[in-house]
């Protein structure tokens, strides 16, 4: 009886608790908080302090993110490895949601630009020297996940012995574009007759016509160098380069890299090989 008698209403609970009485109903309906006491006559729910802890995990877990099932079982898993796994799991997913956000407003900025081209690129139609390259393929998660193949790259011509070249770049292999998955070769060019050991590969590429956009700062600019370029396309009447080989595959240099400058000073030449 003593139990019961220090109960709180459900609005005092959502009071102190900061959880909406709809809320607490829904959580009751769903067992993730069960009320400590339901009166047999009236029906009214009665929570006991000690659940104001639980109160507070749950409301902290639904801000991040959780949906009530997996609310439920984070609340199981206090105390174990599994509780700070989720966390950071969770934390990773908001990051990517933090980075497609900002896309989408950088997108909205540029459509609200009334269309004129940013002085941060510039189109050109250049030739682009022939070039040896030693180069790494593989298939990464995203375009932005480009890095995880210089990771592996850079230990590997330092154990060749062979000193990366400033201009270095990446060619797509893919045929269209993919989000996921992505199909890519970085490379830096280095001197004819170079040889090295797989997984490293070397190319010699002709000399290539190419539509070229100059990018000055940041990464998050590529995809309207690519719409410039399209309309460029157009507006010359050429046609992209699609003869199937290597040679032919769109291409990104990159002349001033993080390395070198802060976001703002990155300069990047997309180039696509015109007929």
């Amino acid at each position: 009886m003593a139990e019961t008698t220090n109960l709180m209403t459900i609005g005092r609970f959502s009071s102190l608790s900061r959880l909406s009485v709809r809320m607490l109903r829904h959580y009751d309906t769903h067992g993730v908080l069960v009320p400590a006491d339901i009166d047999a006559s009236s029906g009214y729910r009665r929570y006991s302090a000690r659940q104001l802890v639980d109160a507070i995990d749950i409301r902290n877990l639904r801000d991040v993110g959780f949906g009530v099932s997996a609310i439920g079982a984070l609340l199981a898993a206090r105390g174990t490895p599994a509780w700070p796994h989720a966390l950071r799991l969770q934390r990773e997913s908001l990051v990517e949601e933090q980075r497609a956000a900002q896309g989408r407003v950088t997108l909205i900025n540029r459509l609200l630009d009334s269309g004129d081209k940013p002085m941060s690129i510039t189109i050109s139609r250049t030739t682009i020297p022939a070039m040896t390259v030693v180069a790494l393929r593989g298939t990464v998660p995203t375009y932005s996940d480009e890095r995880l193949l210089w990771d592996r790259m850079l230990p590997m011509l330092e154990a060749s012995a062979l000193t990366p070249a400033q201009t270095c770049g990446v060619i797509e292999h893919d045929d269209q574009f993919t989000d996921r998955d992505v199909d890519l070769s970085i490379f830096f060019p280095v001197a004819p007759g170079t040889r090295v050991d797989s997984p490293l590969e070397v190319h010699e590429f002709p000399e290539r016509d190419c539509l070229v956009a100059r990018v000055e700062g940041s990464y998050d600019q590529i995809t309207e160098a690519h719409d410039l370029i399209s309309a460029r396309i157009v507006a010359e009447g050429v046609s992209a380069g699609s003869d199937g080989t290597l040679a032919g595959k769109a291409f990104n240099r990159y002349l001033v890299t993080p390395s070198d400058a802060d976001e703002d000073g990155l300069v990047t030449e997309v180039c696509v090989p015109v007929a």
